[in-house]
């Protein structure tokens, strides 16, 4: 069974049905890995799932709204582990940040959530966010205010300095004290988990810091993964979940490294170490780059101005020569490996794309990133869909709404 082409069915595209619905005949994959069910009856009370079974065996309430769901496949709205709502596939970023800070709240971050939200995905964690923005953005949806899947917001990347023209989405800290007080700072703001990012460039005190109090807080710790150094300080800190596979050219993990994870995936009493390895973006390049015609696609201008598409469609109209991908021929040979490895090793891999990159849009990339993962890596369609389901959700504690 191919991942690419199963029906994702999203409640949220029935609005005004009766409080009770049932969702009748189709094969129902639930997200734990079980065989999928056929003939399936979903009925659902109040947004919430409230009994499943099979045609014939379990009884429709005679005031549902019953919907046909035969010839499909029915299963957990997706989850995106790595996105940016802040970009949009615009190619340079200095400008992008120079131009669009200011209408992040309002017009950028609901144009990518609802794009997300129509591509099927119906929860995302958005890593390295303006911190008010992104809040509201969040807080916006719950309510009902603005469509979006249910957003977990990292706000602002912890680092050891900010990028010139960075400072309001990218924190510096100087000494333990101030990356305690950094992440106080964003508890108290209200952010779902942090982001870690350049911790090679921190102080082991720092790094320390930074993870400690998160967890003192009951935060997750999300940590860059581009160099080996960052994951060495990020497993001796105790990060919880590590993203991207490297940006360097080596073919594989070094061996300390493999043995590090190893190491704390066998402590069982620990919980998984999660791992999203956002491997789409870089794989595809090649193929985007000799079909330009696939950027052509309307979706991602939902909810944009005309003249940020115009921005947008410049800054990527010659893909081939895009500085953000020149290492891609010595950065792609090393993909399948790296993942590859890491599975093996125990850690549980989320999907994620660091959707809003450069010529990847919220509309496209989930999707794509399943694809890469079963038809150019061959995973198990199965073990794939619980990586965009289920896992992502224990990840981020809340697996216990996933139970009828």
């Amino acid at each position: 069974m191919r991942v690419i082409g199963l029906f994702i069915l999203l409640i949220a595209a029935f609005p005004g049905l009766s409080q009770i619905k049932a969702l009748v005949g189709g094969t129902l994959i639930d997200g734990f890995g079980g065989k999928p069910l056929q003939n399936s009856v979903v009925i659902i009370e109040n947004e919430r799932i409230k009994a499943i079974g099979q045609v014939g065996k379990l009884e429709i309430p005679k005031r549902a709204e019953v919907i046909s769901t035969e010839g499909m496949s029915v299963m957990p709205g997706l989850w995106d582990m790595h996105v940016h709502l802040y970009i949009d596939g615009h190619s340079d970023y200095t400008h992008w940040d120079k131009k669009y800070l200011k209408v992040a709240k309002d017009v950028i971050m609901p144009a990518s959530a609802h794009q997300l939200l129509l591509a099927g995905v119906t929860s995302a964690r958005d890593l390295g966010g303006p911190l008010e923005a992104s809040i509201s953005v969040r807080d916006r949806i719950n309510k009902g205010e603005i469509p979006g899947p249910t957003m977990y917001m990292s706000g602002p990347f912890i680092q050891h300095e900010p990028y010139p023209g960075t400072e309001a989405f990218r924190w510096g800290v100087t000494g333990e004290a101030d990356a305690r007080a950094k992440v106080q700072q964003l508890v108290k703001a209200g952010v779902n988990c942090i982001k870690l990012i350049d911790q090679d460039q921190m102080t082991m005190e720092e790094v320390m810091a930074v993870v400690d109090e998160a967890h003192k807080n009951k935060l997750k710790v999300v940590g860059h993964s581009h160099r080996p150094e960052e994951i060495r300080r990020g497993m001796k800190a105790g990060v919880d979940c590590f993203e991207h596979t490297g940006l360097a050219a080596a073919p594989e993990y070094p061996e300390d490294i493999i043995a590090m994870i190893k190491e704390r995936t066998a402590q069982m009493s620990l919980g998984p170490l999660f791992w999203t390895p956002t491997v789409e973006g870089l794989y595809n390049f090649e193929y985007t780059r000799d079909n330009p015609e696939a950027l052509d696609n309307t979706s991602w201008h939902l909810g944009l101005p005309d003249s940020i598409i115009a921005d947008i469609k410049q800054s990527i109209q010659r893909p081939g020569q895009l500085s953000y991908f020149q290492l891609n021929p010595i950065r792609k040979p090393t993909l399948e490996k790296k993942i590859k490895q890491l599975k093996e090793a125990g850690v549980v891999l989320l999907v994620g794309t660091d959707s809003g990159i450069p010529m990847k849009f919220h509309s496209q990339s989930t999707w794509n990133e399943l694809d890469v993962w079963v038809n150019k890596f061959g995973f198990d369609p199965m073990y794939t869909i619980r990586a965009a389901t289920y896992w992502p959700s224990v990840a981020m504690g809340v697996e216990k709404t996933m139970v009828p």
